[in-house]
């Protein structure tokens, strides 16, 4: 009986200890990792404010390449959450939430899973560091509270292990990733570029002409736009066509002292022929296959190439006919010089990497000015980019 009150008096004394150390543990812990990038602010921002690439440098689907997530709410900023479940006993379910958004500065996500605590909840703040501020100090910091959860202050112990350390990873697979967009400015102030978005586009029926290796002067390239858009012409007259949407170049290869592209006009059979008052009469100087790449044209999301028969075209030259497939296009519009195009491609592939989508093919230009209007400051365009 003596054994039996020394092992209870023991175990009372333990459970004391237990209660008194854990009274003594903090109520709530707080990490805090950074990470350094060079890429322009904005880029860093939109990725983090958006779950859409949650998967490419969080460590959760390391941990787990079998974890299912469903993305939910707006695409980006408040709202946007991401919830996920796994068959992993020590992963299970939880959610992202982004709560707060501050622009090119803050991104505060609320966080629930199993472990331990409640309120949890990770931000991440944007800093210019570096020479001239050409950098981006990352700062990710995680907060957990446990208030009188005894348990759950043991756990905290613990804390800086298994979160600190998802929270290294994830940092550095994230400045991995980040290095892999274009390190272009796309929302910079005073940009000529607008109306960033995604947009469908039906099937289409495109004659197009290869310019081969063109040599990088505009006076070269003009020419190549003008005569190759004189061969489409013909051949539309040939074969009954009518252009639907303007002129469009589609970029194959920009080196360094060449460039090879194909000009390219959407094409529908019949119909009748614009009203002379609405044609568009070229300016002095403007001729041949430059006013008609200007020539007013069917609007082209108006038209869909899948309704009509496929056409039976005989044509001449160097010019050829494809059908393209109806999708989804990353989608921008811009006002400059032609040669800023090389520019305005890459900030338009950073925007849509950013908000999540794979691009693919190649990328192409509306010229709405045609083609001697599209090399003066005046120039208008829309840049087109398949997405998956």
């Amino acid at each position: 009986m003596t054994r039996v009150i020394e092992l209870l008096i023991s175990l009372a004394i333990v459970a004391a200890l237990f209660l008194i150390v854990g009274l003594l543990l903090p109520s709530s812990r707080h990490l805090v990792e950074k990470a350094e990038t060079n890429r322009k602010q904005t880029i860093v921002y939109d990725t983090l404010n958006s779950l859409r690439r949650f998967d490419d440098w969080n460590p959760l689907v390391l941990r787990d390449p079998r974890v299912q997530l469903k993305l939910s709410g707006p695409e980006s900023g408040v709202g946007a959450r991401l919830d996920y479940v796994s068959q992993e006993k020590n992963i299970g379910e939880g959610s992202w939430t982004i709560t707060e958004s501050v622009p090119k500065q803050k991104v505060a996500i609320a966080i629930t899973n199993p472990d331990r605590g409640e309120n949890k909840r990770t931000v991440f703040t944007l800093e210019p560091t570096g020479r001239n501020n050409r950098n981006v100090e990352i700062t990710q910091t995680y907060d957990v509270d446990y208030g009188w959860n005894i348990l759950g202050r043991y756990f905290g112990l613990y804390v800086s292990r298994y979160v600190g350390d998802d929270m290294k990873m994830g940092l550095g697979r994230l400045t991995n990733m980040l290095a892999t967009v274009p390190n272009v400015d796309y929302a910079q102030s005073g940009t000529k570029l607008a109306n960033l978005g995604v947009v469908e586009l039906p099937a289409q029926d495109i004659l197009f002409v290869n310019s081969g290796a063109i040599e990088r002067g505009n006076e070269q390239i003009q020419a190549s736009m003008n005569a190759n858009m004189e061969w489409i012409k013909r051949n539309m007259a040939a074969n009954g066509l009518q252009p639907v949407g303007p002129m469009r170049i589609i970029t194959n290869d920009l080196g360094r002292t060449t460039y090879n592209f194909d000009v390219a006009q959407a094409v529908r059979k019949g119909g009748p022929a614009p009203a002379d008052e609405d044609k568009k009469k070229p300016a002095e100087g403007e001729e041949g296959a430059d006013a008609a790449a200007a020539a007013p044209a069917v609007p082209e999301a108006e038209f869909d190439a899948a309704t009509q028969p496929e056409l039976q075209l005989t044509l001449t030259g160097p010019v050829k006919h494809v059908r393209t497939a109806p999708g989804r296009f990353a989608h921008a519009t811009y006002t400059g010089f032609m040669p800023e195009l090389e520019t305005v491609r890459n900030a338009l592939r950073a925007w849509a990497v950013t908000q999540g989508y794979e691009i693919t093919e190649r990328p192409y230009e509306m010229y709405k000015s045609g083609v001697a209007g599209s090399f003066t400051e005046n120039g208008e365009f829309e840049v087109f980019w398949r997405i998956k």
